[in-house]
């Protein structure tokens, strides 16, 4: 039997909802699927503020998983763990 993680391959294939981790400029942080176009995907990104910004994306773009923590592919070897995004803890 095949898992849903091994069925998934590009970002086109998650459902709107999704949750994933994205690489931002200085660290890893949290997004949403909210909307795809023919194209693009449209990404609510969480900030360590509180506050929420929109990122788009190719609708092909690789996702890796691990575990069964879906991941938007990035060419850095980083490990998302060692650079994840400290969240306010009001929130």
């Amino acid at each position: 039997m095949e898992t849903a993680e091994a069925s998934i391959n590009i970002l086109r294939e998650l459902p709107v909802g999704a949750r994933l981790h994205v690489r931002s400029k200085t660290d890893w942080r949290s997004a949403v699927v909210c909307r795809f176009t023919d194209e693009r995907a449209t990404l609510s990104v969480c900030s360590p503020t509180g506050r929420t910004y929109r990122l788009h994306r190719a609708a092909e773009s690789e996702i890796v998983f691990d575990g069964a923590i879906p991941i938007l592919r990035v060419e850095s070897a980083e490990d998302w763990r060692e650079n994840f995004t400290r969240y306010d803890l009001r929130w």
